[in-house]
């Protein structure tokens, strides 16, 4: 493997766990479980800043005069960094509604949506 398709599959790798770290936030936050939640969140950036670094590589390669041919597996790659950004934007936002919504369900007393039966 040369070092153009090592970081492609650094892209690719670091994009899938920034996106399931995402999706786990998601998962702890409707459980009422703010601080797995947080946490998953930072793990995700990091995964994200990690994807950056790739992809900034690949964009200073081709600034530099070294260019590559964009193959399926690039597409691939590009393709998992964007649906990971997106997947963390909203996890973000719906971190933060379970957050508003478990407080309030506190505050009036009823059971928590993290506690009833989801089917």
């Amino acid at each position: 493997m040369d070092e153009y398709q090592e970081i492609i599959m650094g892209l690719i790798t670091n994009s899938g766990i920034a996106k399931s770290k995402a999706m786990e936030a998601i998962s702890f936050a409707e459980k009422g479980n703010a601080e797995q939640a947080a946490e998953c969140l930072e793990e995700c950036k990091n995964e994200l800043v990690q994807a950056h670094k790739s992809q900034t590589r690949l964009i200073q390669q081709e600034a530099g005069g070294t260019t590559h041919e964009v193959t399926l597996l690039m597409v691939h790659a590009q393709d998992h960094l964007m649906s990971a950004i997106t997947t963390k934007d909203l996890a973000r936002h719906i971190v933060e509604l379970y957050s508003r919504l478990n407080r309030y369900e506190a505050s009036v007393s009823i059971t928590p949506l993290s506690g009833r039966n989801n089917q």
